[in-house]
């Protein structure tokens, strides 16, 4: 059986931690951004983690 490729999208989105966490950008920062607050924008900067029950679904598609 062949190596299994990783989804071109998926590892442009996602990091791996070294604890082995899935890390991702926010979304909601490109436009439309006349209408939120300051506050808002600044809680949008940054990384999160992807939620636990996500973990699997992008764990497959950076075949890890």
């Amino acid at each position: 059986m062949p190596k299994m490729k990783t989804n071109s999208s998926a590892k442009k989105r996602f990091k791996v931690t070294g604890s082995g966490k899935i890390k991702r950008f926010q979304a909601g920062k490109r436009h439309l951004l006349r209408k939120k607050g300051k506050r808002a924008k600044l809680n949008l900067t940054g990384s999160a983690l992807v939620a636990k029950s996500d973990e699997k679904r992008i764990k497959d598609l950076l075949a890890i």
